[in-house]
């Protein structure tokens, strides 16, 4: 006996919740569903269900028909076969307001980004923002996305990004900051990386013969190739760009150990800062954490933004470098 559908739509639905939720009861059932089941599951009077259905049938040319032998209704089979489907977009309310917020977290990563693609789909959404139950015009005003030391985007992401997806070869311009030297490239993307605000591309560099993490918007010209782009192993790939700490890759060969105050301890606990992490509190409330790395550059800027409320007990390389950093620091305010 085929199992029935026991979902029960929410409360407080408006009449394009309840068509959403009504279609997926008769898409759901090979056979019937009574007039009580859909008042039970529409949370919902017999009038309303029956303006439901016949929204459903005459404006969305939904093939309802009467199942004789339950005195309900039932989705009649297409003529190819398959199960009929609402036309458009259809979201329930909570859906749709994840997207709309997701929509304005994506128009804030960076100007421009994928605005061609989704233009038909922004369309829609600004119809959709009118809907005034689930105040989604609000979604401006009341969304903040604070982007943390963005850098611009660069104009050769689009170019990076389709060869990354159309696992295509790159020939790269690059400028980089650390040498401040300009070099050409042969790469095959692996990556599309969006990290601290900022984009990067973990690709195999010919030059290097290795695997590298460029910064996109350092990129000065990107020219996609017709050469098939080689495909790096997936074990390999996180072997390299996440065992170790933060954006520089490698394996890691180190752990650090660092020991937070017992103010510092219960915002640090529920923080994340490396998959492969380890934390315990100690016996007088202060928080231990053990975290691997390769290079150290990127840990200490985070351990420094902790000021005196964290220690490096291990490795004794990193403690020297953080005083090192520290004395620096208190220099430049002592004369």
């Amino acid at each position: 006996m085929e199992p029935r559908e026991r979902t029960t739509a929410p409360s407080g639905m408006d009449k394009f919740d309840r068509i959403y939720h009504l279609h997926r009861f008769l898409a759901g059932r090979r056979t019937g569903i009574s007039l009580e089941e859909l008042m039970a599951g529409l949370n919902c009077s017999r009038a309303t269900v029956y303006r439901t259905i016949n929204t459903l049938e005459h404006f969305l040319g939904a093939p309802i028909e009467r199942d004789p032998e339950l005195g309900g209704y039932r989705y009649a089979p297409c003529s190819d076969g398959r199960v009929y489907e609402l036309p458009g977009l259809w979201f329930t309310s909570k859906e749709l307001q994840a997207l709309v917020v997701l929509q304005r977290l994506l128009a804030e990563l960076g100007p421009g980004l994928l605005e061609e693609h989704f233009a038909p789909l922004t369309r829609r959404f600004n119809e959709l923002l009118k809907h005034k139950r689930l105040n989604l015009s609000e979604t401006g005003i009341r969304v903040r996305v604070l982007a943390l030391a963005a850098r611009p985007l660069g104009h050769c992401f689009h170019t990076v990004t389709s060869a990354t997806l159309q696992r295509k070869k790159l020939k790269l311009c690059y400028h980089s900051r650390s040498k401040d030297e300009h070099t050409e490239r042969i790469v095959s993307p692996q990556h599309i990386v969006h990290y601290r605000d900022n984009w990067y591309l973990d690709a195999w560099d010919e030059l290097r013969q290795g695997l590298r993490s460029f910064s996109i918007d350092r990129i000065e010209t990107a020219t996609e190739l017709a050469e098939c782009a080689i495909d790096i192993p997936r074990q390999e790939l996180e072997e390299y760009f996440a065992s170790s700490y933060g954006i520089f890759a490698g394996t890691a060969n180190n752990t650090a150990v660092l020991r937070f105050s017992r103010e510092r301890a219960r915002w640090v606990a529920d923080e994340r800062w490396h998959p492969a992490q380890s934390g315990q509190f100690l016996p007088d409330g202060r928080y231990e954490l053990r975290l691997p790395y390769r290079d150290s550059r990127e840990l200490i800027m985070d351990i420094l933004r902790h000021g005196p409320d964290v220690e490096v007990v291990a490795p004794d390389s990193l403690r020297n470098e953080v005083m090192t950093r520290l004395r620096e620091s208190l220099s430049r305010y002592v004369k």
